[in-house]
């Protein structure tokens, strides 16, 4: 069995179904058991393995959580048309997707305190659901010029044998040109800890993928770091309160220390005013 969307198949019916749709929007196999079905390893380090992630990438700080992180490897398979409407990856994390076979079709656009989301983009309150034209044709054809000449927009096509990174928090709409298969990873990078952090911290109704018995993911989480990478985490948390409370930068920069001298404080002056020269 696979699971393409919201429907279990046979792939034997999936494959039948892929060949003789019409549909505007072809239904996709997003199926994140294909490892244990297929028996596939995974890993550099992992005798037999199939592949890994690429190592430009770096760590994946949810690999603490051994059996425990959330679902963050998928096969995906699709015809022609197929693909995936704007959205976000789940729980702030980063991903990579590498095309097997066939090509595919990217529109990006960065997030963030500030930025609009793409043209033709809903976007809730709380940014927990993004609403925008139900099929990718029919937002291709009604906003897609507009998007390009978006600022921050990025498009490409990916290739057999080509991988794509996906940074935390960018919507993303993506398109089948033929049938494609793609193998895709989420993993969390140093340098997007505290994103992680903060919105298994604040958001923990937007939590998706973890098991059911794990209450508080957060937690968890900041645990095992705790255990594993102290430092990291640490650095993290630091990122985290400034965020929290902005005005602690300000005073850092701003305070003297107790000898009277204001090493962080700015300062501001004119050449004219300095009497010795450097002219001598």
């Amino acid at each position: 069995m696979c699971r393409a969307e919201a429907v279990d198949w046979p792939l034997e019916a999936y494959v039948d179904y892929v060949n003789n749709n019409h549909d505007e929007s072809p239904l996709y196999l997003f199926d994140r058991g294909f490892a244990d079905k297929m028996n596939i390893q995974v890993g550099k380090d992992v005798d037999g393995a199939s592949y890994w992630p690429p190592e430009c990438l770096g760590e994946d700080l949810f690999g603490v959580l051994g059996e425990q992180r959330p679902d963050h490897r998928w096969m995906i398979v699709g015809p022609a048309r197929g693909g995936s409407t704007f959205h976000k990856d789940p729980n702030a994390t980063s991903a990579w997707n590498g095309v097997l076979t066939g090509s595919k079709y990217w529109l990006m656009f960065p997030s963030g305190p500030g930025i609009p989301p793409p043209p033709g983009v809903i976007l809730s309150e709380d940014s927990s659901e993004i609403t925008s034209p139900l099929s990718i044709a029919e937002y291709l054809l009604s906003f897609h010029e507009l998007a390009r000449q978006t600022p921050g927009c990025r498009e490409g096509i990916c290739y057999a044998g080509e991988v794509l990174h996906v940074p935390s928090g960018w919507f993303h709409l993506v398109l089948n040109l033929e049938e494609s298969i793609a193998i895709t990873q989420n993993f969390v990078p140093r340098a997007k800890l505290p994103d992680v952090l903060q919105f298994l911290r604040d958001t923990p109704d937007q939590i998706s993928g973890f098991k059911d018995d794990i209450e508080d993911a957060y937690s968890l989480f900041e645990d095992r770091l705790k255990d594993k990478h102290p430092e990291i985490l640490s650095k993290a948390l630091e990122i985290l309160d400034k965020r929290s409370n902005p005005r602690a930068k300000w005073e850092e920069l701003t305070k003297a220390d107790d000898d009277g001298d204001e090493p962080g404080a700015f300062s501001f002056g004119f050449g004219g005013d300095d009497e010795s020269d450097d002219e001598d």
